[in-house]
């Protein structure tokens, strides 16, 4: 037995060895083919798209980058930090042929110094935005024009990065700046309905509104799935998830509590604010998942299924029912909710029209006030 825990030793250290040794063999190899990416991309210096250009392509990118200085220095530096760390990277000289190339091609960044002649950094975010709102763009900046930077920001800039930096800086805050965009754009939501027979534990998109097959819809937002026994499944549906967004806690009904359809029946509470859902059926309360409250975070991967809050022995189910979505009506429903949602909530944000975004916890941004009348629009109804 010792000799066969010994061998068993032997092999797990060399299994790790040899898996040590290809990873260095691997990343010795990125290494030399984007050296030789970046070394050929210096021979690239006419392109009928802009004649500055210099582009360094990577296979697999980590990320698309697209830098604009009228100093050589910098987008030399640009170049070589981030290529050999796996980014691929285009240069320009000018504004004008940065603008050429992004109605052409796809970045994910734009990084665009503020001081330069023909076109400043400010008209190129202005210009970028306008035309490719899905672009982030980083303004280069020096300490004497960080205050200008930020002004950017509020034009539609993600952040700046000052120079002049050092290799890890640049490559820290690039590391931040694509987690970040992955994450705003893994909350955007897409204004799509669909019928999904997915289980909790398979997470649905998070950029979709799902409603499960059998599952009724009511006009404030709560789902109901209906037993055999009569008995009533009620919870939280997609659409109201995603807009109120992170959920603090449950306020849940007392057990025994007879309700009518349209009564306070539970609350959700983000912060210190509260919303009051209306029970879609009458009947009596019998059961309450106080369960889910150990791991809220079971509702943002799905809030039907095993995620209800409470569960009603229903006594007018002929006559309500009908008053309730399903299937295709509660898809058609769902698209109504998300225009009004849509046309209300830019009010409350000040988003330019052109630009604005749909994100999931959008109302976590509001304030008390916008919050509540939002709130009141949409689920105490």
């Amino acid at each position: 037995m010792p000799l066969l825990i010994f061998a068993v030793i032997i092999f797990i250290i060399a299994d790790i060895f040899i898996r040590l040794i290809l990873k260095k063999i691997e990343t010795s190899k990125l290494r030399k083919e984007r050296e030789a990416v970046l070394t050929e991309s210096l021979t690239i210096d006419f392109s009928k798209e802009a004649k500055s250009l210099k582009r360094a392509d990577v296979a697999s990118p980590r990320a698309k980058i697209l830098c604009v200085d009228d100093e050589d220095v910098i987008l030399d530096s640009f170049r070589k930090i981030l290529v050999l760390d796996g980014y691929s990277v285009d240069t320009v000289n000018s504004g004008p042929e940065a603008l050429n190339l992004i109605k052409s091609n796809h970045y994910d960044f734009l990084f665009t110094d503020l001081k330069m002649p023909e076109m400043d950094g400010v008209e190129v975010t202005k210009a970028v935005k306008s035309v490719r709102p899905d672009i982030d763009v980083v303004i280069i900046t020096g300490y004497a024009t960080v205050e200008t930077a930020v002004e950017c920001m509020k034009i539609g800039a993600m952040d700046y990065v000052q120079k002049p930096f050092t290799e890890d800086e640049l490559l820290e805050f690039v590391k931040k700046s694509v987690v970040k965009r992955e994450d705003r754009i893994k909350k955007q939501l897409k204004p799509r309905v669909h019928i999904t027979h997915l289980h909790e534990e398979g997470k649905a998109s998070s950029g979709e509104f799902t409603i499960p097959g059998g599952v009724f819809i009511s006009e404030g937002h709560c789902w109901a799935g209906v037993a055999q026994d009569g008995t009533v499944k009620i919870g939280l549906d997609d659409f109201a998830k995603k807009l109120i967004g992170k959920i603090d806690d449950i306020e849940f009904p007392n057990l025994g509590m007879n309700i009518q359809k349209g009564q306070p029946l539970f609350s959700v509470k983000q912060n210190k604010r509260s919303i009051k859902f209306l029970s879609p059926v009458s009947g009596v309360v019998s059961k309450i998942n106080s369960e889910i409250t150990e791991n809220l975070e079971l509702l943002d991967f799905s809030t039907y299924e095993s995620n209800w809050i409470a569960t009603i022995d229903a006594d007018k189910l002929d006559t309500e029912l009908t008053q309730l979505k399903i299937g295709k009506n509660a898809v058609a429903y769902f698209q109504e909710e998300i225009d009004r949602y849509t046309g209300s909530i830019k009010n409350y944000l000040k988003e330019d029209a052109k630009g604005f975004e749909f994100y999931w916890g959008q109302m976590e941004n509001l304030e008390e006030k916008d919050w509540y009348i939002i709130a009141g629009e949409f689920f105490n109804k």
